[in-house]
């Protein structure tokens, strides 16, 4: 009976001493300061009257240039951001060796020039003595073959000494038009090498926008259509009209290919940035927008996400997949229903897990 009660006095104090660890961790509680948030819900949009979408800025009249010789460098005279006028020497190239070819097509046309004159005189004299029938036909067709030969050779040295002149040329790189240079691969002692780009100048100020328009629209871009073009990185809208409209799509992927040119303006543009081209016309294929503001978007690299409030009340972060600018708004292809919302802003900093409090 002892053995019993000792039994349940040992279970007995187990108990408490569990009830006090129970008790203890009930004690622990998380004092974080929550951080006040502000939350909205998913804009759908599935009115938008335009179609709208991306495009690239690029310079109207730009060219890369290159040689057809290969060479050594001896001088670069421009660097990048110069502005240089057309004709004006950019590259120069070692020509030893057209140098030594010019010499030697010059000694050829000197020798081909005296067999021609030599070859000239005795035909005429030979023309003269068949007119008085004192020499046969077959003399005559003779001296008229060895004339023509002889021509035939001078015109052939004249020529060669063109080719030369014309690689001559391509020894001295030149500006095409007045602009500025962009881009410079290769230095003074690099080898040129035929094909090979080696520097690159556009027109300043003198934008435009290449866009790629889907099959299901494109019957409605034509020719003339005046647009609105929005800067991404700028947040500026421009006014274009349309240059050019493709109308095949067998390299581009079934996108056909749009050319915007840009009207003069002060907004500092640049090669190479990003842009959203509204057309006034509807779109034939409707879909529901789920668009979000650019001001909630979180970067980390090149992923993009939001923060979103879990069920216990704290941020979660979440990736999305992102589409086409709209405004201060961009589209959001996945990561985000149209029936969840999103912080829009926070009195502290967030992260993921952060305890929040809506406000």
């Amino acid at each position: 009976m002892k053995k019993y009660i000792h039994i349940i006095a040992l279970f007995a104090a187990s108990l408490i001493i569990t009830s006090c660890g129970s008790e203890d961790k009930k004690v622990a509680v998380d004092t974080t300061r929550a951080i006040a948030v502000k939350v909205s819900a998913v804009v759908v949009n599935n009115n938008t009257p335009f179609l709208s979408v991306s495009g690239k800025i690029e310079a109207s009249n730009s060219a890369d240039l290159s040689t057809r010789i290969m060479g050594f460098v001896k001088n670069v005279h421009v660097n990048v951001g110069d502005k240089v006028r057309k004709g004006q020497l950019l590259i120069s190239i070692n020509n030893a060796d057209l140098q030594a070819k010019k010499g030697q097509v010059n000694a050829g046309i000197a020798q081909a020039q005296t067999a021609f004159n030599n070859a000239e005189k005795n035909y005429n004299r030979f023309k003269n003595l068949f007119d008085s029938k004192s020499v046969t036909q077959k003399e005559m067709d003779d001296m008229t073959a060895n004339y023509e030969m002889a021509k035939a050779g001078l015109e052939s040295a004249n020529q060669m000494k063109k080719e030369i002149n014309a690689q001559f040329a391509y020894s001295n790189i030149t500006a095409p038009f007045s602009g500025v240079i962009t881009s410079k691969n290769i230095e003074t002692g690099d080898m040129a090498n035929p094909g090979m780009p080696l520097i690159s100048i556009e027109t300043p100020k003198e934008f435009e926008v290449v866009a790629m328009v889907p099959e299901t629209e494109i019957s409605q871009i034509k020719k003339g259509t005046s647009v609105n073009v929005l800067v991404k990185s700028l947040h500026k809208t421009i006014k274009g009209k349309v240059a050019e409209v493709s109308t095949s799509a067998k390299n581009t992927g079934g996108q056909y290919l749009v050319k915007i040119n840009l009207e003069n303006t002060d907004v500092a543009i640049l090669s190479g940035m990003f842009a959203t081209v509204q057309f006034p016309v509807e779109r034939k294929v409707k879909s529901d927008l789920v668009l979000i503001p650019t001001e909630a978007i979180v970067k980390n690299g090149q992923l993009s996400g939001i923060y979103t409030v879990s069920q216990s009340n704290t941020a979660l972060l979440r990736w999305l997949r992102l589409g086409r600018m709209y405004g201060n708004n961009v589209e959001v292809l996945s990561g985000l229903n149209a029936d969840e919302s999103y912080i829009v802003s926070a009195d502290g900093k967030l992260f993921n897990g952060a305890k929040i409090t809506i406000q």
